[in-house]
């Protein structure tokens, strides 16, 4: 075989190098991975055809409806952009193969179609590409169907959450033989310029967005989030920094309470300081299971042991596993406790509705708070598509912090009735950083 010049990104000379059970890339939007992913897919399937293996290249996405969903389009094009390539392929409207039929490509949705792969001749690669919402049970059964000793896997994809399996996978448990690196626009040497005026319209309008479209990073938003607007609006004024707390005022512990079985709702606990019409957020803890003793030692031992506590009204029930209540618990270990009443029906929207109005007031720690800053961006409506109505906020891994944070503006007047919703305040009655004296740099 005669050698060729392969075009590609220099960041990815090294992922197609030698010997590798995984080869991937992730990033923005822009940054030529999935052309060129495509392209070396077509390149390995001409080098083993020609050197009379026989197989197939598997390409996956979690959801494909039909081959319009697939990466079909893509391949071709990347074969039929290279004159060396293209003579040695078919394809139709259905199919692309090797000239000689050696090697064939198929296309699956691995949400429906997972175990079919199972049942395939023998797979030389799988290339998952848009490989984000890939669930974990779907990477457990499409992996092992990789059985040949040179079999490989590919993965590209735009990150969207650390919570995603493909993210832990991938980037945070990577093996000795996986070769997967971040690639954006930046790193494209033919980078169009029609996409590049694009890009910096974004970075001008929709700034929110453009860290995750173009940078690569994770959302830091839900589309449609309840709190999206005033969270950017938060960002934008500087008040997402460090936040020291004020020896002279109260701490307030504002829970929402999980559970203790294995498959329960997280427990979450803002830490909060009401300083005037200020609401000062110091500090955020989530953990999913765990009894009550250990939200105890955390407040004990981040030096919250003298934190007021504020729980929602299933504060007075008893715990599922354990027969005692969260607020006689609290009080035997020593806290001031008040459990907010219950607010009837609608009062998830209540809690979302009242720290919507009291946001412009609220000054977050960037590190403390990280946790819970990255649960109230992304909670969010659930939403019937097909009738295109809502249907209230959706139950996920996010709700338990945004209760909490919803349960702040809840408390605050009852804590001190003397500041309520109907306050006046402008912009300018909010002190900046150097005037409080109470923030870090």
């Amino acid at each position: 075989m005669s050698a060729v010049q392969i075009m590609m990104p220099s960041k990815l000379v090294p992922v197609f190098s030698g010997t590798a059970d995984t080869r991937g890339a992730y990033g923005g939007r822009g940054s030529g991975k999935t052309r060129t992913f495509a392209k070396m897919t077509a390149v390995r399937a001409h080098m083993w055809a020609a050197a009379g293996r026989e197989g197939i290249v598997h390409c996956g996405r979690q959801f494909m409806n039909s081959l319009a969903d697939s990466s079909m389009e893509e391949i071709k094009a990347a074969i039929s952009e290279e004159d060396w390539l293209r003579p040695h392929f078919e394809f139709g409207e259905k199919y692309i193969r090797t000239a000689c039929g050696r090697i064939s490509y198929a296309f699956t949705g691995l949400d429906r179609n997972i175990d079919s792969i199972k049942s395939k001749a023998r797979i030389l690669l799988s290339w998952i590409d848009e490989a984000e919402p890939v669930t974990e049970e779907a990477w457990v059964k499409l992996i092992p169907t990789l059985r040949d000793e040179e079999s490989e896997l590919w993965v590209t994809w735009n990150p969207e959450s650390k919570r995603s399996a493909t993210h832990k996978r991938f980037r945070e448990q990577t093996g000795a033989r996986d070769k997967i690196v971040e690639l954006n626009w930046r790193d494209n040497p033919w980078f169009p310029a029609i996409l590049d005026r694009k890009r910096v319209d974004d970075l001008e309008k929709r700034p929110d967005s453009y860290q995750h479209i173009w940078e690569g990073d994770f959302i830091q938003q839900h589309e449609g989030a309840y709190f999206a607007r005033q969270l950017a609006k938060a960002r934008l004024d500087g008040r997402v920094c460090r936040v020291n707390p004020d020896p002279l005022m109260t701490i307030w512990a504002i829970w929402d309470i999980g559970g203790t079985g294995a498959k329960a709702d997280a427990t979450a606990i803002w830490i909060v300081q009401f300083v005037g019409k200020e609401v000062w957020l110091l500090d955020y803890y989530e953990a999913v299971g765990q009894p009550l003793a250990t939200h105890i030692n955390w407040l004990r031992d981040s030096e919250y042991d003298k934190a007021h506590c504020i729980l929602p009204h299933d504060g007075a029930a008893h715990d599922r596993v354990y027969d005692a209540t969260y607020e006689g618990a609290l009080r035997q270990a020593g806290f001031n406790v008040r459990v907010i009443p219950n607010q009837g029906a609608g009062a998830a929207m209540q809690r979302v509705e009242a720290a919507r109005r009291l946001f412009p007031q609220m000054w977050f720690d960037s590190e403390r708070c990280a946790g819970g800053i990255e649960a109230i961006g992304w909670y969010h409506e659930k939403r019937d598509e097909k009738r295109t109505i809502g249907l209230g906020p959706n139950h996920d891994w996010s709700s338990h912090g945004a209760d909490a944070f919803g349960l702040i503006a809840v408390a605050r007047p009852i804590i001190n009735p003397a500041l309520n919703d109907n306050d006046d305040w402008e912009e300018s009655d909010l002190r900046q950083p150097q005037d409080i004296g109470r923030f870090g740099h």
